[in-house]
């Protein structure tokens, strides 16, 4: 069990990020066992033919299919919307020693593998070697598909900020997962390994991830705390235009085909960007069609950088609810 005491400083410090190097990372773990990830199947499908031709071998060395993975390859984002760049700039920092002392921590005390071994007694040319990797895994493997991630992933951030501003870390907490609990200033987290400390003004890292599904992950002093969690929305992740429909014939009655559908696309946030992608038609048409739902109130739209998340309002949500007979 992990425990995080909180002290009434720290519940001000809850803040939220994204990460693309977290969501690289481990979708490696997809990669290598995907029967325990269903989910991301059709993700899995559609990359592997562009992976023939890349060794896989160092990264699954360092990220296996269980079990613990080093925590220089994923350090908590410094800003909410990081750059893979500057991620990788700060894995490339990281000590030698740092990097050889990971590869051989093994859960429960046991010994590291061959591979490992061999990795961590030439820290510098893992290094080097696992971030080189790192950068062409995502060109064939994540890139591709992440405008479609990031969005998930902003859309999350600014759902729970929004319950966080509202009901405090309570309604954070209360349906992140299974597996997370809040209980009188404690956040109790079930892991097999056990950690029980105070956060000593540091506050909590909240990161979602796709990747992660269906489980979460966890990481303690001396890094930031910080605790990463399947995204809301995430089982609808990899649905095309045609496995989403066009909602209820009523609904299409009532506002339009097209609107239908956005609206019932927009159970989870998205860009114009997004949408246009997933629905086959032009990011012009989206707009035009979101003006319209904005002005009914069913819509409404949140600048996230440079970009901008639309989301439906409570209005937008009773009205694209399927109908319980």
């Amino acid at each position: 069990m992990i425990e995080f005491v909180f002290a009434p400083d720290d519940a001000a410090r809850v803040r939220f990020a994204f990460s693309p190097l977290l969501e690289l990372v481990r979708s490696l773990r997809v990669l290598a066992d995907p029967s325990g990830h269903a989910l991301h199947l059709p993700w899995v499908h559609g990359v592997r033919p562009r992976l023939r031709g890349l060794d896989m071998a160092p990264l699954l060395a360092a990220v296996p299919a269980w079990g613990y993975i080093p925590d220089f390859l994923t350090p908590p984002p410094g800003t909410p919307l990081p750059d893979l760049d500057a991620e990788l700039e700060i894995v490339r920092s990281t000590p030698p020693e740092v990097v050889a002392a990971e590869l051989l921590w093994t859960e429960r005390g046991g010994r590291a593998g061959p591979e490992r071994l061999a990795m961590a007694a030439e820290p510098e040319r893992t290094l080097e070697t696992l971030v080189g990797l790192l950068e062409r895994y995502w060109a064939a493997a994540v890139e591709p598909y992440w405008p479609r991630l990031r969005d998930l992933l902003e859309g999350d951030v600014l759902r729970r900020a929004r319950a966080l501003a509202a009901h405090g870390t309570a309604g954070v907490f209360g349906d992140l997962h299974d597996d997370v609990s809040w209980r009188s200033g404690t956040l109790r987290v079930d892991r097999r390994w056990e950690f029980r400390g105070e956060l000593l003004g540091r506050g909590l890292l909240l990161v979602p991830s796709a990747f992660v599904w269906p489980n979460v992950s966890v990481m303690v002093p001396p890094y930031q705390p910080m605790l990463s969690y399947p995204p809301n929305g995430v089982g609808t992740l990899w649905e095309t235009g045609r496995d989403q429909g066009a909602g209820s014939h009523a609904l299409a009655a009532l506002i339009g085909r097209r609107r239908a559908e956005l609206l019932t696309a927009l159970a989870t946030p998205a860009s114009t960007t997004e949408l246009a992608a997933r629905m086959g038609v032009t990011a012009g048409a989206v707009s035009q069609h979101l003006g319209v739902l904005r002005a009914c109130g069913l819509v409404t739209g949140h600048r996230l950088g440079r970009r901008v998340l639309y989301a439906r309002t409570p209005s937008g949500d009773a009205l694209a609810a399927p109908a319980h007979r």
